[in-house]
């Protein structure tokens, strides 16, 4: 049985890579940067989202939760940011990009997930 943690994952290196295949704001350098990119991204949306959520929740219940797409943005433009100073290939260029990403990788992460459950 595979743990949950690598499901994870693979899940977001997948998500990613389907978001820098279509997003043009976006690129991955390789594979190599595609994991460490998703490792990344896997790490701080378990550390920093949640503290970010419950901080604007007042805004997210307002918007109806769609104000969690500029959060799932900025956690990419974090990843981003944190892979720049790892020297992992990874980037987004902008707002606009990383929102459009944000919704792609939250569209495959929910599809992949639909498939995975145990």
């Amino acid at each position: 049985m595979v743990p949950n943690f690598l499901i994870r994952w693979i899940v977001n290196g997948v998500a990613l890579w389907v978001a820098a295949k279509i997003i043009p704001g976006i690129t991955v350098q390789n594979d190599v940067a595609l994991i460490a990119a998703a490792l990344v991204l896997g790490l701080v949306n378990a550390l920093i989202k949640p503290i970010l959520q419950l901080l604007t929740l007042p805004v997210i219940i307002l918007t109806l939760g769609l104000f969690t797409f500029v959060i799932n943005a900025v956690m990419l433009l974090l990843t981003s940011w944190i892979a720049g100073l790892l020297g992992i290939g990874f980037n987004v260029d902008g707002f606009l990009p990383a929102l459009l990403g944000a919704l792609v990788v939250s569209i495959v992460s929910l599809a992949l997930n639909l498939f995975i459950r145990e």
